[in-house]
This record gives C-alpha cells, structure tokens and sequence, in this order.
C-alpha cells in the first residue's frame, strides 16, 4: 500500500533572505547597512530573471585596492544560477556564451577597470553587450559566416550581471546599476575568512534553496509592478522594481527594508555625482556662477568658473575652458524657446559686450539638474573691469 507525501511545508522567504543577507555579512564590510539588503535581494532576483523586463547590474566599485570588491563578487557567484566568471572577456565571447549555451548564465565581471579604464581602448561592443543586456527583449546583431556569405544574426542579450573594480564605470552602466561603494576594512572592522573548499558548499546549498523559493513564488513575482517610494522614479525606478518585487514575495520585514535601502542608495549615487560634463556646466553655472544674478558677460563667466575649486574648468586637457569651448557645450542644450542657447549681446557701461543671461539657461536648469543643495555659497569674486574683445 502505497501512501501520498506529505505535503511540502511552504518556505519562508524572509527568513531565507536573512540566511543570504548573514552569509554576505560573514565575509563581506559594506559601507552601508542598505547594502546588504541590495546584495541579498539581487541574489534573489538572478534565480527569477524571466520575471522581469529588466535587470539591474550590481556594481562594486572603490578608489583603491584591497577594498573587498572581488570577495563580494566571490559571494554572490556562491549564490546565483550558472555563474560566469568572465575577467577580461570580449563581448564577443559574453553574447555568444548567453545565446549557446544550455541555460542563462549570471555574468560576474571582474576587475571590469581593466576593460573601462583610461588604458583600456575602444570596448564600445562591451559596452553595448552590458546596456543591451539589462533589458528583456533586447539582442546583440552581428554578421556571422565567411565573406560574401555573412548573415545577419541576433544573439540574446539578457543576462544578469554583477561587476567589480576600480574607478568608476561608463554613465551608461552607472544608470542601470546598483552601486556599492566598497572601501578598505577599518582596523575595528572584521571579517571570517573565506575558504573556498569549507564555504562553497554552503554558499550553493543557500543558492538550491533560493532556487526552490524563487520557483515557489514565480506567480507572486511574473510581471508585478511594486509600489514604487514616490521619489524614486525613471531609471532607478527600473533598476530597483525587481528587487522589491523580491522583497514583496519574501513578506516579514524586506518590503520595508527594500523601500528604505532603495532610497539610500540611489540618493548615494547622486551624492557628488554632477552626471555628464555638460550637466556638471550647467550645475556650476547656476550654483556658483550666476546664482541670482540675471547676466553676466562671457568673460566673468569664465574667470568665475576658472577659480572653482575642484573644478575642471581651469585644465581642461592642458588648457583653461575657453569662450568657444563654452558656447560649444552650452549651444546642446535649448532655451525654453527650444532655441540653442547662446550669447547675446550685453550692454555694460556704454560698451556692448558678449554674455550669457540666466534666462536663457532656465529651461535647461531644470530639466537636467539636481535641486540646489541649499548650503551656503562663498562670495564670489568681483566681475573683472577688463572688456572681450
């Protein structure tokens, strides 16, 4: 006589993010306690790709060495589907190995410096393999065959990704990411070391039971769209909805912690982030060059953002930021005419003189930059009593 299972006790999604949250607390320091929360629940994510329309890129990053970045990538390979260790891969390889093979792979890109950095040449199919990637849907075409018999082919994109390196990474990738910004382990700061033959295997047996959760609540997650917090809209929105829809499946506290390290985070990516060199212009120009005043001509805009500390304006590859130079970047951005914006004529003590007016520069304010900071802004220095030419 044969007896019917038992049926199988439903698995507590929450308690089983705090196992993965703990498993990155033993060998990981993350500068922020949302991190952790970011880290558990893009582990999760990776084993419900299909779920989704897109997928965040996870991103280590540090100033130095030795911060810990490839211990957490280390981590996460533990505990996602059919890792790919792919330092210094072409994109070549990477589309080939997510369109042949089996079963999607979850691409963990070490040392990622090496392929981004100063020295590192034209990667711009990388970069187009890792932009197209983060979206469902979206493919890699290239020719394939020999000479006049080439065909066109699509190769399937969509991949889950985590990153670590040096520096910083193409704007690109950064929107579509979720950033950790690792730093060296202060002398109080203490980790267990990793064993690779000891700690695997537990990081596996983590990873067959998120498996088995991230199937058990496939329904609860396929094209869900969670409550957004109402500041985190556009891009991060769509980097972070897979990672709540995670935490709103797992149920206990990580709908809440998600919301709140969701926040965080992308308020720190913001922190001293001035975006695109045009952006961080006109960010300048409205802080600290006119910053109430109505116009100004061309030359006390350049000698006011020329004293900028830390600031590019004064080098400019070898040289000061010029008249020509600044009516280059700023005429790619329009007025709220939708007219370039340029100099016009500024009359001053009887003289007429080239100049920018506050006006015109507006429009752009406020569709490109961050609100002003409200901190307090330091005199600036007089206007020079010297005419342009």
């Amino acid at each position: 006589m044969t007896g019917t299972a038992p049926p199988q006790a439903p698995i507590d999604g929450a308690a089983l993010l705090d196992e993965v949250e703990h498993f990155h607390r033993r060998f990981n320091v993350f500068p922020l306690e949302a991190a952790y929360v970011a880290v558990a629940l893009w582990d999760a994510h990776a084993h419900l790709l299909d779920c989704f329309d897109a997928t965040p890129r996870l991103a280590f990053l540090s100033p130095e060495p030795g911060s810990g970045k490839s211990r957490a990538l280390e981590i996460v390979e533990t505990l996602v589907p059919k890792p790919l260790v792919a330092a210094n891969a072409s994109a070549s390889v990477l589309f080939r190995a997510v369109s042949t093979l089996e079963s999607r792979p979850t691409i963990l890109f070490d040392e990622v410096d090496t392929v981004f950095g100063p020295k590192a040449g034209d990667n711009e199919p990388l970069r187009g393999f890792l932009n197209a990637g983060h979206r469902r849907g979206v493919g890699m075409w290239r020719c394939v065959g020999d000479g006049a018999n080439q065909q066109v082919q699509e190769f399937p994109s969509y991949c889950a990704v985590a990153m670590a390196g040096l520096g910083s990474l193409p704007d690109t990738i950064l929107t579509r990411s979720v950033i950790i910004r690792m730093r060296r382990r202060a002398r109080n700061e203490r980790v267990e070391p990793y064993r690779q033959r000891i700690h695997e295997k537990e990081g596996h047996a983590l990873r067959d039971r998120l498996a088995n959760w991230a199937q058990s609540v496939r329904e609860l997650v396929d094209g869900v769209f969670p409550e957004m917090p109402e500041e985190i809209t556009d891009r991060p929105a769509d980097v972070w909805e897979p990672l709540i829809a995670v935490a709103d499946a797992a149920g206990g506290d990580w709908p809440k912690r998600a919301r709140e390290a969701c926040v965080e985070l992308v308020n720190a990516a913001k922190t001293g982030d001035k975006g695109s060199i045009g952006i961080r212009l006109l960010i300048d120009l409205r802080d600290q060059v006119f910053n109430g005043i109505d116009r100004l001509p061309t030359v006390a805009v350049l000698d006011r953002l020329h004293s900028l500390e830390e600031a590019p304006w004064a080098d400019m590859s070898g040289k000061p930021l010029d008249a020509r130079g600044l009516a280059r970047m700023l005429r790619e951005y329009m007025t709220t005419d939708n007219t370039p914006i340029a100099a016009r004529n500024i009359k001053a003590g009887g003289s007429v003189m080239k100049g920018y007016y506050a006006a015109d520069l507006h429009d752009a304010w406020e569709r490109y930059c961050p609100p002003p900071s409200g901190e307090a802004l330091l005199p600036l220095p007089p206007l020079p009593s010297r005419s342009e030419p």
